[in-house]
């Protein structure tokens, strides 16, 4: 009982701990949640009941909590920030809205648009398609016309006759050799370029007799010779070197005689050869008297009557430079006018006409009547009793004082050595040549010597003997360098002397000095000479003169080249068409086989260069000696003239005889990049603009990322050997018209400039024609030139950083032009403007033309160039007188003339007149 109702004591116990612990939980769960609950619904009640009390208990405008109504709420600052926000940006989402349905809109139109211009493109694809085919059929009947009307004419086949042809019948007499009856023309076509062989001869026993001196001389000459080939078989000409001799070796004639008919290609008799004698000396021997030349030419510097063949041999100059240059230095200058002495005679007459007629019986026989009468006693009591007479200074030796210089029968020989006649001849304002007495000897080594050291020098040649055989004389004009006197009129001679102006003589020594130059001077001239006068007598043209070849620089483009405002400003003077023609090459060589016949003797009598004898130019050389020049130098060439009229067809239009023309910019630059492109998008649009050649003067190639512009013409990077001021002037294969125009840079011109100074180059042509003016003036103080840039009215060059010139000039300054010239601009890097001035006044005794009236024409903001260092000036000075001292007188000349354009800034409609004037 008792232990039960302990049990049942402890288990309830613990049965009440339990129910305890369940009660106690779900009081605390009931007052949390009870808890929560008034929190959540009591306190916001009361929170809203205070802060309704408080607003009530505030002044109407002072409520923050109460209620509002409407729009009291966005009167609060920052929701007020909010508004606003939201209002701007409703509006622009309104305008964007609005923007989008324009832009659609506009966006179907130009869909409308592309699918009219599609369809437009469709019809003028198949418009251009029908104009082709109507070219197509309208070429194709051009050419039938044409085949109907004209006979068909190719090239001639070129028929080599065989080896051992002999070709013509033999002549009665070798006498009577002449190009018509002892010259194969079959084998010189005149498409064969005419080549020449040139014997070797050290294969045969006369060459190891040869003076040294002229063998190396007559070698180096015929390996750089344009003409020398070494196919026998295919030659038109065949050349054999068999003097000057050596002293004291004597070759009999007929060992000569029987070398010569050994030769491989002499076909018995030796046609289509020339045997050349040359001679360093006075007395150099006739080697080829009494041998039997047979149907070959001989050209030496000595001839007897019964040698000389008129109009097939050639009398040559004297070799008296072999291996040496001329030094320029050392030749006196062509003024003063005149000098010391009126005239100047050194010699003495070693036999009598007398005594070598009756020593030389055979030829006595020859001649028919009477001997000639001698008028060498005469002339010795003349030219004495001028002397005497102290009119004029003049001095006359008969008598050497040393050993006279041997010499042939009734020649007068030399006294004295070299340099001494050529002190004496610097003195003297004519130079008297007496021919030999014996009327046998047509020249001699003796008198072309005379001859030669007077041309040399300066002094006028007088010839008293006129039927003397000058050297080239069926070639050269020698009236114009020379006075010929026959021998009768001797008591004449220093009448005519008197009579002559200074500038005539001055004009002679001019012309002398280029002959000498030309002709004489070396073994190049006299080689290329010889050749020249052959190739013209059978009329083949001259070869193409060399091009320098372009080597191409690679360079990208694309940029779109930007209108400059300045260019744009052309005012009324749009000299040129709207819209830009494709590129239109001049016409080249149209008087390739002709050029032989119109100019035989104005081309080698003309100070431009000796045409016939330096290669042939792509354009038609431009001379001083024509009254006017009209197309492209080349004559009047009718092609629709006068479409340059007035207003709008003047600038159209070139107009003129020749109106469809452009012209080649040339620049030259060193490492400016920006300035040169800077410069290349203001030739944007220029009319008449055949393409631009750059001349990169630095080893440093372009920038690779460098983009240039494009200008609507191809722009030809070139890259040059060596920096040189020189390569401005180079004829550049990528030139493919007359006209360039040389600019530099960093030059600023505007279009309407240039196309009036293109206007003007067009009607005078052989002129520089551009826009910086310079002039040249003497330093009294001093006795020396000066190069002066200031302003002035008056002018003597044209500088070529902004300038027209014919491309010829371009070739004649790189090829013709003495290389001490050149040279002189390498070392100073300068001058060589002055140098191209110098060449043209030099050609055509005429000074540039100026156009418009600014001065310089240099772009703002550019780097500094060469020109404002502080030596330029001082160099150009040195040039001038350099340069003068190689042309031996000063070729600038002074004018006046500018020209400008006829209301170059009044604004008239379009329809009027507009035209040029010179001022």
């Amino acid at each position: 009982m008792t232990g039960y109702t302990m049990l049942r004591n402890g288990g309830a116990g613990n049965g009440g701990q339990t129910c305890m612990l369940r009660w106690s939980n779900r009081i605390r769960l009931t007052w949390l949640s009870f808890t929560l609950f008034v929190i959540l619904v009591f306190f916001p009640l009361i929170a809203h009941y205070y802060l309704t009390t408080l607003d009530e208990a505030d002044e109407a405008g002072k409520r923050i909590f109460g209620p509002r109504v409407g729009n009291e709420l966005c009167e609060v600052k920052h929701v007020l920030d909010l508004c606003r926000i939201r209002e701007s940006v409703s509006e622009e989402l309104l305008q964007l809205e609005a923007k989008r349905q324009e832009l659609n809109s506009e966006i179907a139109k130009l869909n409308l648009k592309i699918e009219a211009c599609k369809k437009s493109i469709e019809n003028a694809k198949q418009d251009l398609l029908q104009l082709k085919n109507v070219i197509s059929q309208t070429e194709h009947s051009y050419k039938e016309l044409m085949a109907q009307n004209q006979p068909k004419l190719s090239l001639p086949i070129r028929l080599l006759p065989e080896k051992d042809d002999a070709g013509l019948p033999p002549p009665k007499a070798t006498r009577g050799c002449r190009l018509h009856n002892c010259f194969d023309y079959s084998r010189c076509p005149l498409t064969s370029g005419f080549p020449v062989y040139v014997y070797d001869s050290d294969q045969f026993v006369f060459g190891s007799y040869l003076d040294p001196l002229v063998k190396q001389a007559f070698q180096a000459t015929a390996r750089a010779n344009v003409y020398v080939t070494e196919n026998a078989d295919i030659a038109c000409l065949y050349v054999i070197l068999v003097g000057e001799m050596q002293e004291p070796v004597v070759l009999r004639p007929a060992e000569l005689e029987k070398q010569l008919y050994s030769l491989p290609h002499w076909r018995t008799d030796g046609h289509n050869h020339v045997i050349i004698n040359l001679s360093r000396k006075s007395d150099t021997q006739n080697l080829l008297y009494n041998v039997s030349t047979g149907r070959a030419m001989v050209a030496q510097s000595t001839f007897y009557t019964v040698q000389y063949r008129p109009g097939f041999d050639l009398v040559v100059s004297p070799l008296v430079h072999a291996m040496s240059e001329p030094n320029f230095m050392e030749i006196p200058p062509q003024v003063p006018v005149k000098r010391k002495y009126l005239f100047t005679f050194q010699g003495e007459k070693i036999e009598s006409l007398r005594s070598s007629l009756q020593e030389a019986h055979s030829f006595e026989e020859e001649m028919e009547g009477d001997p000639p009468a001698d008028y060498d006693d005469r002339i010795i009591a003349t030219l004495k009793a001028v002397q005497d007479s102290k009119l004029d200074q003049v001095l006359v030796e008969f008598t050497c004082k040393n050993q006279p210089k041997p010499s042939l029968p009734t020649e007068w020989a030399l006294c004295g050595e070299r340099e001494d006649r050529l002190e004496l001849l610097k003195l003297s304002t004519f130079a008297l040549i007496i021919t030999p007495g014996d009327p046998r000897l047509v020249i001699s080594s003796g008198c072309a010597t005379r001859l030669f050291e007077a041309l040399e020098v300066g002094a006028v040649p007088v010839v008293l003997g006129e039927q003397v055989q000058l050297p080239y004389q069926d070639m050269l004009q020698w009236n114009e360098a020379a006075l010929v006197v026959p021998k009768p009129r001797v008591t004449e001679v220093h009448f005519l002397l008197r009579s002559l102006s200074d500038s005539d003589l001055l004009a002679m020594r001019r012309q002398g000095r280029f002959l000498w130059e030309t002709y004489f001077s070396t073994a190049d001239s006299i080689f290329n000479t010889v050749l020249a006068m052959i190739r013209t007598r059978i009329q083949i043209p001259a070869a193409p003169i060399r091009e320098e070849a372009a080597a191409e620089i690679p360079h990208r483009s694309g940029k779109a080249a930007g209108t400059d405002p300045n260019m744009a400003d052309n005012g009324d003077l749009d000299l040129g068409p709207v819209e830009t023609e494709p590129p239109y090459a001049s016409p080249r060589y149209l008087r390739n086989f002709t050029l032989t016949v119109t100019d035989f003797y104005r081309s080698w009598n003309c100070a431009p260069g000796p045409f016939h004898l330096f290669p042939h130019t792509p354009f038609d050389p431009v001379l001083p000696s024509e009254a006017k020049f009209l197309g492209s130098g080349t004559g009047f060439r009718p092609i629709g003239g006068g479409a340059g009229g007035s207003g709008k067809e003047f600038q159209a239009a070139l107009g003129g005889n020749v109106p469809r023309e452009q012209f080649t910019v040339v620049m030259l630059t060193y490492e400016r990049e920006e300035v040169l492109m800077n410069s290349l998008e203001r030739l944007n649009g220029l009319p008449y603009l055949n393409k631009v050649v750059v001349v990169w003067n630095s080893p440093k190639l372009p920038s690779e990322d460098l983009l240039w512009p494009d200008i609507g013409v191809p722009i030809m990077v070139v890259r040059t050997e060596k920096n040189s001021l020189n390569n401005r002037f180079l004829p550049w294969n990528e030139i493919e018209t007359e006209a360039i125009l040389s600019i530099d840079d960093d030059a600023h011109l505007r279009h309407d400039e240039i196309m009036f100074g293109f206007r003007v180059w067009r009607e005078a042509r052989d002129r520089i024609v551009g826009f910086p003016g310079r002039y040249h003036a003497w330093d009294i103080p001093h006795q020396s030139w000066l190069y002066n840039s200031n302003y002035s009215c008056e002018l003597s060059m044209v500088l070529t950083g902004a300038a027209f010139f014919h491309k010829y000039y371009a070739y004649l300054y790189s090829y013709v032009m003495p290389q001490a010239i050149r040279d002189m601009v390498d070392e100073y890097i300068n001058c060589e403007d002055i140098a191209m001035n110098f060449l043209v006044s030099h050609i055509t005794r005429k000074p540039p033309i100026k156009v418009t009236s600014r001065w310089t024409f240099r772009c703002p903001g550019c780097p500094q160039a060469l020109s404002h260092d502080d030596s330029h000036f001082h160099e150009r000075h040195k040039c001038i007188n350099f340069f003068v001292k190689v042309y031996g007188y000063m070729p600038l000349l002074y004018t006046q003339f500018r020209v400008d354009s006829v209301l170059f800034k009044t604004r008239l409609p379009h329809d009027k007149t507009k035209c040029f004037k010179f001022i």
